[in-house]
């Protein structure tokens, strides 16, 4: 009788961890569209208008919406293992490097993407952190970008889309 208990114990424990792990997954993974009415968008800044996630054990794969000023799209998709190594891709001529860590329901992505500027090559250096609230409705991103000894930092929400 003793060892059944022990036994029922343990495989409501890892069902509990199961079900809880699929919740989180499920909850990140899908379609996101900015909150315009939340978030704090500056003019002629590129913005991060719509992401898709697809969260996985060991990587998020990820779609990503750039708009423009003036409306123009700019999507590309990227894989990023979650265990903090180097992943490299190319974007639109510009090599981009990320890493990404998984800590308490918080996605820390790290990216370099150097381009040809005005003065010549040039990195701007991203860390996102997303996270998802209580409640499942919103994502929230909080960034840093630096590019040419400017920093900018903010805040957007996304609602999902699906």
């Amino acid at each position: 009788m003793k060892k059944q208990t022990i036994f029922t114990t343990i495989l409501m424990l890892i069902l509990v961890s199961f079900f809880n792990a699929s919740a989180q997954t499920a909850g990140i993974t899908g379609e996101w569209k900015i909150n315009r009415e939340k978030s704090v968008i500056t003019d002629n800044q590129l913005l991060l208008s719509k992401i898709t996630l697809e969260l996985k054990s060991d990587s998020l794969f990820t779609t990503r919406v750039y708009e423009s000023g003036d409306g123009q799209e700019y999507p590309f998709d990227e894989k990023i293992s979650l265990d903090g190594k180097e992943n490299k891709l190319v974007i639109y001529d510009m090599p981009r490097t990320s890493t990404a860590t998984h800590s308490d329901g918080a996605y820390m992505i790290s990216s370099t993407t150097s381009f040809n500027g005005n003065n010549g090559m040039e990195d701007m250096v991203v860390k996102e952190t997303w996270k998802l609230d209580n409640e499942g409705k919103f994502l929230t991103l909080d960034f840093t970008n630096k590019m040419s000894g400017n920093e900018t930092t903010g805040t957007y929400f996304y609602e999902k889309a699906k």
